[in-house]
């Protein structure tokens, strides 16, 4: 008879005392368990204590979170939280730097959990460690000369302990002082300083920033990017990483009107080439936290480009009416003529019919060509740019195609415009940066004029596709399709230069796009005749059966997922995966993202699958109704899917991509016996579908499969043929 489910089994480890054996009834008060276990080692005041899982987090048992504890599982009788918080409070306000390092030590430990934090900074723990970065440094200036590593050591674990308790988001960030603030913005600004000491102050700093428009105000007056430029040239990842943190925290929390302001001084800071040089082409790897900081940095430099965007032309205004004309003259080489020169019905003939070989749409005044939003005035910037940089491509469009036939002619004017508005949705100018993304592209970071760059080998790349089409004015939606694919295909490939993402698109001619269609148009619309369409059917099931044994599979593996915390960095892993025999989940949580798959025994938790009842995904999960921000978040909210058990009990994921969302999705509903519904099983259904088609299809290569089976024939007449073998 299985044991009753309120009843789990545990050893209590007690330092200088051989561990217990223990059954814990989880209906039974925790006070009353923990009085019990006091008594069994004959231990008075019960409730100076409390029990923690005995491992590397060593997080507190309580009432909210006991249901956690699992058979097997092993835990710590150690003294509560509230006295450790005291005791600590009380070490590390020592005169002893050797017992104050000790005590800082330990609190950078225990503020992981959220139990001591709210004790200790119900004692006024922040405002003391505050205190200490404020004023205490002063009082160990001697010290600081001659015992260095110390000081070093003393400063880094006060600031670990500080980022940890706000971690928990039981305090404001709007509480700080302008000095506190100065303090830790001194750090930064000093050229030499301890790697730690650096690190945590640059994470305070980012939180600062995104927590507090404020503490922004104050943060953004002490700092510099003059300042911040140094930690890039240097070679530890996990620095260089922050100090981007810092400067895309400072750009995306800056009034509008201060953010041109912003990237004219990172451009005069030389901020692009600095990242190029000793980032992007670092022989150091680029881990998935700089990448994503990379594609903050990107994101936020093209959204500057949305005001532009957004502003249509004003056709009476003169200023922007001449840019127009310089167009005009730089392709026909022509200079204004005098008011006096000729009729106004000449000069106005002539304007009508340059504007015309220019490709407006309206040839009699192309301002209200922009007023159209997306792309507004930004189509007119990249014209006006391309003209004067690339002066010879330039006209060598506008006199091709204005010698030619009207019907082939390919509008110059009309395809910047709409070309302008594409890459502006190939780029997503103007929306936020996404939480889980690191499709940064090192192209962009090679110029410091990217977005008009790539514009000019874009609208190149139009010219030529238009050609190769001999297309007419009919077709041109067709050729900006055709030129949008190009585009993305080349940008699939991460190019890490302009030049590279050019002879990329020169491989990407029409005639290859055309055969690359028809290749995915066989795989996908071969054999549509009804025997063959039978066929399908037929195998259908057995390939759906091999891609729920290989999302199983993948399940058996196991994946690393990151624990949802307010802060990307420093954000706590754990790992799940499915017992080889496919009826328990075993998870548990991580230190790091491991290298490699978790053996089963160091998950200490474990959920039957008979337990679950569903599996929930998107904003239906807890998780996601329970964090305001993330719930606004449309990339985190399709990576959420939560599996509810017994009543009311649910194990929240946000998987770390699409794929694995799609395989742990799969997975789990294959385990309940429900349908695989994901993208990812209809790409892989369609993809195996048509190999085992074609394999099985192999010797009947050009042979004409009739559309209907062939006719039965009639009887024979007789059946004397027929060999009696009796």
């Amino acid at each position: 008879m299985p044991p009753p489910a309120d009843i789990v089994k545990v050893a209590i480890e007690w330092p200088g005392a051989f561990p217990k054996l223990m059954e814990i009834d989880q209906k039974k008060p925790l006070s009353a368990i923990i009085k019990e276990v006091c008594e069994g080692w004959s231990l008075g005041n019960h409730e100076n204590f409390a029990l923690q899982i005995a491992d590397a987090t060593n997080f507190y048992i309580t009432e909210k979170n006991r249901n956690d504890i699992k058979n097997g599982s092993i835990l710590r009788l150690t003294t509560s939280p509230y006295q450790t918080a005291v005791q600590l409070h009380e070490r590390i306000q020592s005169s002893s730097m050797d017992a104050k390092l000790e005590a800082l030590k330990d609190l950078a430990n225990a503020s992981r959990d959220i139990t001591f934090a709210q004790e200790f900074i119900n004692l006024d723990g922040i405002s003391l460690l505050t205190q200490m970065v404020e004023s205490g440094n002063e009082r160990y200036q001697k010290l600081q000369k001659i015992m260095k590593p110390c000081f070093g050591d003393l400063l880094s674990f006060t600031l670990t302990a500080f980022v940890e308790l706000m971690d928990h988001g039981i305090v404001s960030w709007d509480t700080f002082s302008v000095a506190f603030i100065k303090k830790i913005a001194s750090y930064v600004n000093k050229s030499a300083m301890d790697t730690a000491v650096l690190q945590r102050s640059l994470a305070i700093l980012e939180s600062m920033v995104l927590n507090s428009q404020d503490l922004y105000h104050k943060v953004a007056q002490e700092i510099t990017i003059g300042q911040l430029i140094p930690h890039l040239q240097g070679t530890d990842q996990d620095i260089q990483t922050y100090t981007i943190a810092v400067i895309n925290a400072l750009f995306l929390k800056a009034p509008e009107e201060k953010r041109q302001e912003m990237a004219h001084i990172l451009a005069q800071k030389q901020l692009r080439s600095i990242i190029l040089s000793n980032v992007i082409r670092s022989p150091t790897p680029i881990n998935d936290e700089m990448a994503h900081q990379l594609y903050v940095l990107q994101v936020l430099t093209f959204n500057l480009l949305e005001d532009r965007m957004m502003t249509k032309m004003d056709p009476q205004d003169q200023a922007q009416r001449d840019i127009i004309f310089e167009l005009r003259r730089i392709a026909f080489d022509v200079e204004c003529e005098p008011n006096n020169s000729g009729s106004i019905e000449k000069r106005k003939s002539m304007y009508t019919r340059d504007y015309k070989k220019l490709g407006f749409i309206n040839h009699v005044n192309p301002a209200v060509d922009f007023t159209q939003i997306p792309p507004g005035m930004l189509a007119l910037d990249n014209m006006l740019y391309f003209a004067r940089n690339h002066q010879d491509a330039y006209i060598r469009i506008v006199l091709e195609n204005s010698s030619r036939e009207d019907k082939h002619e390919c509008p110059f004017g009309r395809s910047s415009i709409e070309l302008t508005k594409m890459l502006c949705e190939i780029l997503k100018v103007g929306e936020l940066p996404s939480e889980n993304c690191h499709d940064f592209h090192p192209m962009f970071f090679t110029h410091d004029r990217s977005f008009e760059e790539f514009f000019c080998i874009c609208i190149q790349l139009l010219n030529k596709t238009w050609k190769e089409m001999r297309a007419t004015s009919e077709d041109f939606n067709k050729v900006m399709q055709v030129v949008r694919e190009q585009i993305m295909r080349a940008l699939t490939l991460k190019p890490n230069s302009l030049d590279q993402f050019k002879s990329r698109l020169q491989n990407l001619s029409y005639t290859e796009i055309l055969k690359i269609r028809q290749s995915e148009r066989m795989n996908q619309e071969d054999f549509q005749s009804r025997p063959i369409l039978e066929l399908r059917e037929k195998i259908q099931p057995e390939i759906m059966e091999l891609i729920k044994q290989q999302r199983l599979n993948r399940l058996c593996e196991g994946t690393c997922f990151r624990k949802i915390s307010s802060r990307r960095r420093q954000d706590k892993f754990w790992y799940c995966r499915l017992s080889p025999n496919h009826k328990v989940l075993h998870y548990g949580d991580l230190e790091e993202s491991p290298q490699g798959e978790v053996p089963h025994d160091s998950l200490q938790d474990k959920l039957p699958v008979a337990d679950i009842k569903a599996v929930i995904t998107g904003k239906d999960c807890p998780h996601m109704k329970e964090k305001g921000a993330l719930k606004q978040n449309k990339e985190v909210l399709e990576l959420a899917f939560s599996v509810l058990y017994e009543s009311d009990e649910y194990l929240n994921f946000i998987a770390p991509d699409k794929h694995e969302y799609c395989v742990w999705t799969d997975g789990l509903n294959a385990l309940l016996g429900k349908e695989m519904t994901s993208d990812y099983t209809k790409s892989d259904m369609d993809t195996l579908l048509s190999m085992e088609m074609k394999l099985r299809l192999l010797d009947l290569e050009n042979i004409q499969i009739p559309e209907a089976p062939p006719p039965i024939p009639k009887e024979p007449s007789n059946y004397d043929f027929v060999y009696d073998c009796n």
